[in-house]
């Protein structure tokens, strides 16, 4: 991937962290270009990471890979700025934006396209994200690869055969890292009412997530059984576990997970209007 020229439409948090990432594992600053709306988050690009500013019609005429990294209602633009630059070139697209089908994107840029879906999460940021993938039938073997070297680069990923299975990952990993901070607030606050200091709280809820998130990734155990050999009869644990099931906690999730599918398909049906 070291000669592939990548485009970045798009500099925000979630660019800058592919940015970053691609520089990681040894990509030269120089097959990179980015362009932004706001001059300031391509100015610290270009000081902290060496990245080229460049404008939609460069982009367009340099890149093998451009990644659409706008919000979601500024992608009807930036695709048809990107169809007046194309010309005969079909470079790879990689969309990041939720709710933004490869048919609209396809539409969008009036001409069919390799096009991968991407819907990554907040931990991408940390080098620790789980990106879900989708290709469009025209995405070649040797594009998919590339797709998969950069998104690699802030994470795990995994592809989807389906595109609709694109909103069962938002609701899980695109929007789960919010599930498990209210679970983690909720922990926090009930230690302090209990008694101890919020730096402490906060201290024990953060490293026992990530530590158990941890050894959940590393043992052949699944999640049940690991719970199961945490929970002594009659100890601690299980007099919380109850309290947990008495709650309704699974069918909560449940609903929770179903609500933000529901929301998904939503907005792009939204995206057809």
């Amino acid at each position: 991937m070291d000669s592939t020229n990548i485009g970045f439409i798009g500099a925000g948090n979630m660019a800058n962290s592919l940015i970053r990432g691609l520089l990681a594992k040894g990509i030269p600053a120089d097959s990179i270009q980015a362009m932004d709306i706001d001059q300031s988050k391509l100015q610290q690009l270009e000081q902290e990471c060496g990245i080229r500013p460049a404008s939609s019609a460069e982009i367009a005429a340099n890149a093998d890979v451009i990644v659409l990294a706008v919000k979601p209602q500024f992608m009807l633009d930036a695709c048809q700025t990107l169809a007046g630059n194309l010309a005969d070139r079909s470079p790879l697209l990689i969309s990041i934006a939720a709710g933004i089908t490869t048919s609209h994107l396809q539409s969008w840029l009036a001409r069919p396209c390799a096009v991968v879906r991407c819907m990554p999460n907040t931990p991408a940021l940390v080098g620790k994200g789980a990106s879900g993938l989708f290709a469009s039938p025209k995405v070649s073997d040797s594009q998919k690869l590339l797709a998969e070297d950069i998104m690699s680069a802030v994470g795990f990923i995994a592809w989807v055969n389906k595109e609709t299975d694109i909103d069962i990952v938002t609701a899980v990993s695109g929007s789960g890292p919010a599930y498990f901070f209210l679970f983690m607030e909720a922990m926090q606050d009930a230690a302090m009412e209990m008694g101890l200091s919020e730096q402490l709280a906060r201290d024990l809820t953060y490293h026992t997530a990530a530590g158990a998130a941890e050894l959940a990734l590393q043992s052949e155990d699944d999640s049940a059984e690991l719970r199961r050999k945490v929970t002594s009869p009659g100890g601690t644990t299980e007099q919380a576990i109850k309290q947990f099931e008495a709650g309704g906690l699974r069918e909560l999730v449940a609903k929770a997970l179903q609500s933000a599918h529901k929301r998904s398909i939503e907005l792009a049906n939204i995206s057809d209007k």
